[in-house]
């Protein structure tokens, strides 16, 4: 996420932060190089002008405390400016003072709407809510077919009728409220670009449904261009909060941080791979923190609670204590991780890693599939002793996994390293279950 905005700012804190003094001369160059990495990001051009600035005038006046040198400043500075540019603080769904809550979700066609609704929906389900999907594209070709198969996928209901589009959202906010449902997401139909037909019927819906929360979705690879139509969106409809979607392409960034600016309205949420599980409630600080490299522990420690079931810990714990830890335990911790995430960004959230990042130290997720895959190409007695695995059995689990028996090797190398740290940290009283997520 924000690769090339996160490369090109770490190089310039990492330069600031050697600096014993600040003068208007390195202040002059940084903020140059500062200036033209955001450009190069695609932010609009007030917003890295005004971003310049504010950066110039408080660096410029800076008193230097004791327990910071000038160029740890100066990067606080940016730190503190850049949180203020994504929005300064987190915001949150309003909900109804009587179910059930209505979310309605605008945007252009394509740019992820449907899949995102989904993703809310889980997100909100997890949350012990009761949310009810509802399409009213009527124009895209199995739109509600789409809908239906992501709502089964998740396990939440999807409102089907054939009624126009206010009579159905109205009827699936009635349907909600006699199911004791508390949240409606309703789901609309896009265009290509901005036309009268589409905002007269965002209007219609806005006016009847009376929604406490509009979330314009738009698409975070497309830059500036996401930034200009929710700004007519805006305009023109009015919405609470901004969803940014895709972001864990190789997204240059210029929308997350140009589009609070422009719109004056919050980013509250962002999509962050293709799975339901894939969003991220938007933290403004935690993703500052993220850009300039320094990390973010606290997301972090949130993906692995969310992703780590703590009764399966505490067995796992014990079984590496007595050293009984299998390959089928180490398969279970290695489709626990996955469910975090790309790692890629979970590295990114584990403070100096960028530095690793600057030395093309590269990640790869397919690592852990092709890890599953030679797992399950071993039989039961392979993986509950695994030291029966000689020569010809490797050879006989990389025919079966598609892999090399290089492969085979470097995965067992990476299990018995596990069971020997485990084996170092029972001896140092330490909990055992660290060691089996790297920690």
């Amino acid at each position: 996420m924000l690769e090339q905005l996160q490369e090109s700012l770490g190089k310039i804190v990492k330069t600031l932060r050697s600096e014993g003094k600040i003068t208007e001369n390195n202040i002059r160059d940084t903020l140059r190089s500062v200036r033209r990495s955001l450009l190069e990001a695609d932010v609009n051009y007030k917003v890295v002008k005004e971003f310049i600035d504010n950066v110039q005038a408080k660096a410029i006046g800076i008193t230097v405390t004791k327990s910071l040198t000038p160029g740890r400043q100066v990067v606080k500075i940016f730190n503190d400016e850049l949180t203020r540019l994504l929005g300064a603080k987190q915001y949150h769904l309003k909900t109804a003072s009587m179910p059930p809550t209505v979310i309605l979700l605008a945007g252009l066609q394509g740019c992820g709407k449907t899949t995102f609704a989904a993703k809310l929906a889980l997100m909100l389900k997890n949350q012990n809510r009761k949310p009810l999907l509802v399409s009213v594209d009527v124009y895209r070709p199995a739109a509600m077919q789409q809908l239906e198969i992501l709502g089964k996928q998740i396990g939440v209901p999807v409102f089907s009728d054939e009624s126009k589009v206010v009579k159905r959202a109205t009827e699936a906010v009635e349907f909600a409220r006699k199911q004791h449902l508390d949240t409606v997401i309703v789901d609309t139909a896009g265009r290509l670009h901005i036309d009268k037909e589409m905002m007269k019927e965002l209007d219609a819906l806005k006016k009847n449904l009376k929604p406490q929360n509009i979330l314009f979705v738009a698409d975070g690879m497309t830059g500036q261009d996401a930034v200009n139509t929710a700004a007519s969106f805006n305009d023109q409809l009015g919405f609470d909060g901004i969803i940014l979607t895709k972001m864990d392409s190789d997204t240059r960034g210029g929308a997350a941080l140009s589009i609070v600016s422009v719109t004056g309205k919050p980013i509250m949420y962002i999509g962050t791979g293709e799975k339901p599980e894939n969003i991220e409630a938007f933290h403004p600080d935690r993703i500052a923190n993220r850009i300039l490299g320094m990390g973010d522990v606290v997301s972090l420690v949130e993906k692995v609670q969310a992703a780590i079931d703590v009764e399966q810990a505490e067995k796992l714990e014990k079984k590496l204590l007595k050293q009984q830890f299998t390959l089928e335990d180490y398969l279970d911790q290695l489709k626990q991780i996955k469910k975090m995430g790309p790692i890629g960004d979970i590295l990114d959230m584990i403070p100096g890693f960028s530095k690793l990042k600057s030395k093309n130290i590269k990640v790869d997720d397919r690592e852990l599939t092709r890890a599953e895959v030679i797992i399950q190409s071993m039989t039961r007695q392979e993986r509950q002793k695994p030291n029966l695995i000689n020569g010809s059995r490797r050879k006989r689990i990389a025919r079966g996994s598609g892999t090399q028996p290089s492969d085979v090797n470097r995965l067992l190398n990476q299990y018995w390293q596990l069971v020997k740290m485990s084996k170092q940290m029972s001896k140092m009283k330490l909990p055992a279950n660290l060691s089996a997520f790297g920690m």
